[in-house]
C-alpha cells in the first residue's frame, strides 16, 4: 500500500506538470503555460477533463460545479461549460474560432427539415435532466419584471451561428445547458450584435477565444427567477481574446439585461478590459496563459483595447455593424 501511494503521488505530480505546461498550439493539447510563471492555471484532478488547460478556459470554480465538454469526432471540442449543480445553471461557456471551424456547411433552418420540425432544443445528455429547464414552456411562461408582458427566449450562450461547421456541432448548441433566459429585445438586439461583432471579424491565421455567460453567483446580479426557480441573470458578459502575429490582445463586453433592443447603442459603451470584467464577474479569465502575458494583456487600458479592436467595429453604432 505504501508503494502504491508513492506511485499515485508521483503520477498525479507528473500529470499536473504536463497539464500546466503544454505547448502553445491553440489549445489542441493543453494550454500554452508553464508551471514556472503560472500560479493560477487550471490543474486537472483525476476524473476531470484535460481540456480545462486550453488557453480559452477560465479558472474552474469547482465545488458543486462540473466542467462539461461537448465535441465531435471530426472537429474536436465544440464548446465547454461549467455547470453548477446547485444553482442549476451554467457559469460560463467557452469555445474557439479558428481556421478549421470558421466555415458554414449547416444552416439553422435545416432543422425544419428534420424530425424536430424546426425546434432542435433538447436536454444535455451529460447533465441530469431534472437540473435543466424544461425544453418548452419554462422561459416562454416566465415574464420580464417590468409589467410589459414580455416573456423570455431560450437565449443561446454559445451562438448557433458560431457552430455551423457541422450539423452535429450545431445540434450541441441547442442543449438546454447552453441556454439562459433572455428577453427577446435583448436576445435579438444588443446580444446578437455583440455576437456578430466577434464572429464577423475573425481573420485567417488567427484564433479567437471566447468565454461567455450570465451572472449567477451574486444575488445582486440576478434579475429574477423563472416560474420553476431557474436563474435569470441581470448581466451578461463576453471575454474575448485574439491570438495573432501581434501576440495576445483581449477585451470584454459587460451589458445589463434589459427589455430594450438599444438600436442606437455604440458597442464601445459596453467594452471593458479583462481586469474589470474579472472584478465584475468574479471569474478569472484566460488563467492558462503565463502570468506575465496574462497580466499585461488583461491590464491594458480600455482606451488601448478600443484602439486595437477598432477594426472590429466596436466604436460604431449597431446599424453599421455587420
Amino acid at each position: 500500500m505504501k508503494y502504491y501511494s508513492v506511485f499515485l503521488s508521483l503520477a498525479l505530480a507528473t500529470f499536473s506538470f504536463i497539464s500546466c505546461g503544454g505547448n502553445d498550439n491553440d489549445g489542441e493539447d493543453g494550454g500554452g503555460n508553464s508551471v514556472v510563471g503560472n500560479a493560477n492555471c487550471n490543474v486537472p484532478v483525476i476524473g476531470q477533463s484535460i481540456e480545462i488547460t486550453r488557453l480559452g478556459f477560465p479558472k474552474v470554480k469547482g465545488g458543486a460545479s462540473e466542467v462539461v465538454v461537448h465535441s465531435t469526432s471530426a472537429f474536436g471540442m465544440t464548446y465547454a461549460l461549467e455547470w453548477d449543480h446547485e444553482k442549476r445553471s451554467s457559469r460560463w461557456c467557452c469555445y474557439e474560432i479558428k481556421d478549421g471551424n470558421h466555415q458554414k456547411v449547416w444552416e439553422r433552418s435545416g432543422w425544419k427539415k428534420r424530425d424536430w420540425l424546426g425546434d432542435p432544443f433538447q436536454h444535455d445528455p451529460k447533465i441530469p435532466a431534472k437540473e435543466q429547464p424544461p425544453v418548452n414552456g419554462e422561459f416562454s411562461g416566465s415574464y420580464f419584471p417590468d409589467h410589459s408582458g414580455k416573456w423570455f427566449d431560450r437565449g443561446h450562450i454559445v451562438a448557433s451561428e458560431d457552430r455551423v461547421y457541422s450539423k452535429d456541432a450545431n445540434e450541441q448548441t441547442f442543449y438546454m445547458t447552453n441556454m439562459q433566459p433572455q428577453v427577446h429585445a435583448f436576445n435579438a438586439g444588443i446580444w446578437l450584435k455583440m455576437e456578430a461583432c466577434v464572429r464577423d471579424h475573425f481573420s485567417k491565421g488567427s484564433t479567437v477565444y471566447v468565454c461567455k455567460g450570465g451572472t449567477i453567483d451574486d444575488e445582486k446580479q440576478i434579475l429574477m427567477r423563472t416560474k420553476s426557480g431557474f436563474i435569470v441573470p441581470r448581466y451578461f458578459f463576453m471575454a474575448v481574446m485574439l491570438k495573432n502575429n501581434d501576440g495576445y490582445h483581449a477585451f470584454g463586453f459587460w451589458v445589463e439585461h434589459r427589455n430594450e433592443k438599444r438600436s442606437k447603442y455604440i458597442l464601445s459603451n459596453y467594452v471593458v478590459n479583462i481586469d474589470e470584467l474579472e472584478q465584475k464577474t468574479g471569474i478569472d479569465f484566460f488563467c492558462n496563459l503565463p502570468d506575465d502575458v496574462e497580466n499585461q494583456m488583461e491590464g491594458e487600458s480600455v482606451q488601448s483595447v478600443k484602439s486595437y479592436f477598432r477594426s472590429w467595429g466596436i466604436n460604431q453604432t449597431a446599424s453599421t455593424v455587420n
